[in-house]
């Protein structure tokens, strides 16, 4: 194909990236030349399959890259079967999710699988929708409908492998080599042995070994995951043109987001951990330039559970960027051990690693998402404080199951890898925060306490550079699901506790004045209103952490354009003060009452918002030496 064939707009934005797609391309992949061929013409396809509608929103954004960027977008994971029943009535709920704020929707998997409802990462067809959510013209659909109301869609595609029900893997099973070539396949255990001698196993519990033995081709089969999930051989051009293409037809299907599944397990090699190896990130390169040339409007979120010093690596660089988001789980953890140690040195410390990465490493800030919360906190940090890690993690989930005394928390705890860490905690925020515990005993002291933590814990998320990412129902307070043990398919996974269907009964009590719902509901939409409102969220702000001299508190500071924000969380039991050496006057942004800041006293499990214009502010001046 030459360029006098290619439309003008595909050709232009070929010849901006292609010269690196193809040397990325021909390195990882030995120069095969009939390989890059055949994904040039798949991208050209693609393109052109593209509908104009998309097309006209890739021009949009190219002319603004970091819309993404924007203080005023506001995310929120849901599981369209819990939230809806499926995608057509999702899409007449977009009136709820727009009064709600927000204009990002993280959905749970939405592919085929061939093992039933609940396995969304094992795809045994990246193209169809799962029956019970509808058709791929629903997600088309739904996807339009979003955009017409200024929200974005993130589709979950899961990359590392595929199901044993897949095309591919069924063609294997009788007996065609390309597709045995595209797994990683072996007639004895002797290089499977060799592989487990350095991969280590992700699910020892229910699903032990990196290797699963396969009756029908008398063969052993890498299955890192699950044993129906086949690892796929990324050394194989087939295979990551094979898979492209699949993305992109997400793309083009209405996807704005795409959550790259399984990232960093791209790539296996002998005598290697087999996790993010370099051809992983030459991997992630080439897929952002190959977006960059078909779908520039779309975003590669990574999946890498990692803490942000080390995630930041799949961001690439400012030069050759990789991904455009990445999550942070290592905050949530860190938030909730901060809610039950009542002490900041750890969050603090999390968040200051945050505050040395460049600007631009946009990373997703939420409280807990479809997954059980898991205690990987940095224990070589928490040792200088005397913190047992084994003792650590069992108080831990005794605090957040409500055995220790005197703890409103009422999660349970599941058991994924016993033998990399102890139980990780499931339960809905409003659950672990206090609010049922203090529902069911009528207890309104203790209520408003809870309520208070909710909102604290999310002004927190809001503060912070990047996106605040909400779970659905947390908006309305709503608790964990304690029925899911009466489903035989939900009782299977402890963590069906916090993916409980929506209660629309409760979501009414919104618009009910003294209400738990109503609180909840409004105290949410005042911080999202206020972190639009004032640039001093803008992610190009200068953040630093500040000393109040109290181990309760979390000081932070954000300067941007003569304004100075003052964030302070108390996550103590008790009233606290910071102390901050400051003389100026501040305005809280929640209450609009002037503040002096010298010495701030916050409430129980309460935070501030104090806000300071000055033209002539000096950065260096306010920000203090971390402690």
């Amino acid at each position: 194909m030459n360029e006098a064939q290619w439309k003008l707009e595909f050709s232009n934005r070929f010849r901006r990236h292609g010269d690196e797609l193809e040397l990325l391309y021909r390195k990882i992949y030995r120069g095969n030349a009939r390989a890059f061929e055949a994904f040039v013409e798949m991208l050209y396809r693609t393109w052109e399959a593209r509908p104009e509608s998309l097309k006209a929103l890739d021009r949009a954004r190219d002319q603004q890259e970091d819309w993404y960027r924007s203080r005023s977008l506001t995310g929120m994971q849901l599981d369209v079967k819990a939230f809806a029943k499926d995608l057509k009535q999702a899409k007449e709920k977009l009136d709820y999710l727009a009064e709600c704020g927000v204009n990002c929707l993280f959905l749970q998997p939405l592919m085929e699988s061939g093992h039933g409802y609940g396995d969304g990462y094992a795809v045994c067809n990246p193209r169809r929708i799962r029956p019970d959510l509808g058709t791929e013209e629903d997600l088309v659909r739904f996807a339009d409908a979003c955009r017409e109301k200024g929200m974005s869609v993130c589709v979950d595609f899961p990359l590392n492998h595929t199901d044993d029900t897949h095309e591919w893997a069924m063609r294997a099973k009788a007996g065609e080599k390309e597709y045995q070539r595209r797994y990683f396949l072996y007639d004895t255990w002797d290089l499977p042995n060799a592989y487990e001698q350095t991969m280590q196993e992700q699910l020892p519990l229910t699903a032990p070994g990196c290797f699963t033995w396969n009756e029908e081709m008398q063969a052993a089969v890498m299955t890192t995951f699950h044993a129906h999930q086949w690892d796929l051989n990324y050394a194989q051009p087939a295979v990551f043109n094979g898979m492209m293409e699949d993305l992109l037809f997400l793309c083009n299907s209405g996807a704005d987001v795409i959550r790259l599944g399984g990232l960093p397990y791209l790539w296996k090699a002998l005598g290697t951990s087999c996790r993010g190896l370099p051809q992983v990130h030459t991997l992630a390169r080439l897929m952002r330039l190959m977006c960059e040339i078909v779908c520039p409007g779309t975003l590669l979120l990574g999946d890498v559970s990692e803490e942000p010093g080390s995630a930041s690596a799949y961001f690439g660089s400012r030069e050759k960027p990789e991904c455009h988001l990445l999550c942070n789980t290592a905050l949530t953890a860190a938030l909730w051990h901060t809610v039950a140690t009542r002490e900041v040195r750890l969050l603090t410390h999390e968040i200051e690693k945050l505050t040395y990465l460049p600007k631009g490493c946009t990373f997703l800030h939420a409280l807990h998402g479809s997954d059980a919360i898991a205690w990987n906190l940095d224990y070589g940090f928490m040792r200088q404080f005397a913190q047992d890690e084994m003792h650590h993690r069992q108080y831990l989930n005794d605090y957040f199951t409500g055995r220790w005394p005197g703890s409103p928390a009422l999660g349970e705890t599941c058991t994924l890898h016993p033998l990399r860490d102890t139980e990780r905690l499931c339960g809905a925020t409003a659950s672990l925060c206090g609010i049922e515990a203090a529902r069911r005993a009528c207890d309104h002291p203790a209520l408003q306490e809870a309520l208070q933590l909710d909102q604290t814990l999310h002004a927190l998320l809001f503060t912070l550079s990047g996106m605040p990412v909400l779970y659905s129902g947390d908006e309305i307070a709503q608790e964990s699901d304690r029925g899911y043990g009466n489903d035989p398919e939900k009782a299977r996974d402890k963590r069906s506790l916090h993916r409980g269907d929506m209660n629309w009964q409760k979501a009414e009590n919104r618009t009910h004045p003294n209400t738990v719902e109503y609180d909840v509901f409004h105290a949410l939409a005042q911080l999202k209103a206020l972190r639009s409102s004032e640039d001093v969220f803008d992610d190009t702000a200068d953040v630093g952490i500040l000393n109040p001299s109290n181990e309760h508190i979390l000081a932070l500071c954000r300067q941007f354009r003569g304004k100075k924000l003052l964030a302070l969380f108390n996550f103590d039991r008790e009233e606290q003060v910071a102390w901050l050496h400051d003389l100026n006057t501040y305005k809280n942004l929640v209450t609009n009452e002037e503040e002096k800041a010298g010495s701030v006293t916050l409430p129980a499990r309460g935070f501030k918002w104090l806000l300071f214009e000055d033209k002539e502010l000096n950065y260096a001046a306010w920000m203090a030496p971390p402690r």
